[in-house]
């Protein structure tokens, strides 16, 4: 489940959890794209999910979770599932897969606080102030710069930036559709019923569409173990222990941070090197986000 944001908080990025959470969330990527050279992106999805459902549905029965006795909670959490996990995740890596830097993808995945705001305006009513506007057009200039230097190189992937928009188009529905239709539902029931609908929905497309198989076991393996236990589940978790500390109710503002950091771990790991323009549309990108969440939090 994605972070809500509420208008009387603003994140403190000095506190132990919300580092802890960055670090987990870009890591995410950097899993992920480590995990594809090794197998196809829909199967590597379909083992994450399917693993995280076991963890969801271990920690629900272990804390005798209340689980809803109507169906339509069930519904709401699946569609859920279907936009914040398939959608998402399933574009996402089939971006990175065919060429899109991690970087770049946590990038445009980090345009979420953006388009979040303007779908509420649209979708549930809520206020768009004409501050928001700044952030906005910087926030989208920034990753139009990104994209735009990288289809003057060799291995520009008009396909996979096709894809990882469907991955923001997935979080930002994903989003809005849970603010307005899953509230009170148990945290580790709600994702334990994401994970099995995103889970159904990757192995098809993976049975359909792919071999399903790995080149190399251990570090496929690895790489599914890692955004599972440390990008699921203990992201996900650091997340609902800052909301119950009152830590995060404003914590898209993380959001603005996750890309540069994200950046700075493919540099290390993949060696994913930006060039100075892309640098320079990281910075702008950033600042639009954050600014745009700095408003909304006054």
């Amino acid at each position: 489940m994605q972070p809500i944001a509420h208008k009387n908080y603003e994140v403190r990025l000095t506190s132990p959890l919300p580092i802890a959470f960055i670090l987990l969330w870009s890591s995410g990527y950097i899993g992920g794209a480590f995990g594809v050279r090794y197998g196809e992106p829909f199967t590597m999805t379909f083992y994450r999910f399917a693993l995280a459902a076991l963890v969801f549905l271990g920690v629900a029965l272990a804390i005798k979770a209340e689980w809803p006795r109507r169906l339509t909670p069930y519904l709401h959490a699946a569609a859920v599932g279907l936009l914040l996990q398939a959608l998402q995740f399933g574009g996402l890596y089939t971006g990175i897969s065919q060429g899109v830097p991690a970087g770049q993808a946590a990038l445009i995945v980090g345009l979420m606080p953006v388009f979040v705001v303007i779908g509420a305006y649209f979708c549930l009513g809520e206020q768009l102030s004409w501050r928001d506007l700044p952030g906005s057009i910087l926030g989208v200039g920034g990753v139009a710069i990104v994209v735009g230097s990288s289809f003057f190189g060799p291995e520009a992937s008009i396909g996979g930036y096709g894809a990882v928009g469907l991955a923001l188009l997935g979080i930002t529905l994903g989003t809005l559709y849970q603010k307005r239709f899953l509230g009170g539902v148990n945290l580790w029931v709600g994702c334990f019923v994401q994970m099995v609908t995103a889970s159904l929905v990757m192995l098809l497309l993976a049975y359909t569409t792919e071999t399903m198989q790995v080149t190399q076991w251990v570090p496929f393996a690895a790489s599914v173990a890692w955004i599972t236990v440390m990008n699921s589940v203990g992201a996900l978790t650091l997340l609902y222990l800052m909301i119950r500390r009152g830590e995060a109710s404003k914590a898209t503002n993380l959001f603005h941070v996750i890309p540069a950091v994200t950046q700075i771990m493919a540099s290390l790991v993949l060696g994913e090197v930006p060039s100075v323009v892309a640098i320079v549309g990281f910075v702008v990108s950033g600042v639009g986000v954050y600014l745009m969440n700095h408003s909304r939090a006054k």
